[in-house]
């Protein structure tokens, strides 16, 4: 079809980067979401650690998966 456009690859959600992103980092915070109520922010190769340690450093459930797969929910 002329001038549809193609969707685009997932990119990291660290600030100012435009890599594609491999990894899926999903967390929650324990004092305002529920169980079921979780977040996922996308990480590049090289950002994966920072993004991850920044959230477990306040105490917020984390898990790392690849990108598309989702978790059922965080215990924490």
């Amino acid at each position: 079809m002329i001038g549809a456009q193609q969707p685009s690859a997932p990119r990291c959600s660290r600030a100012s980067c435009r890599e594609i992103a491999v990894s899926a980092i999903h967390w929650r915070n324990p004092r305002i979401h529920s169980a079921d109520r979780v977040k996922t922010w996308l990480a590049c190769g090289e950002h994966v650690e920072y993004l991850r340690n920044y959230l477990a450093s306040r105490d917020f459930p984390v898990e790392v998966t690849p990108v598309g797969e989702s978790v059922d929910g965080l215990v924490g």
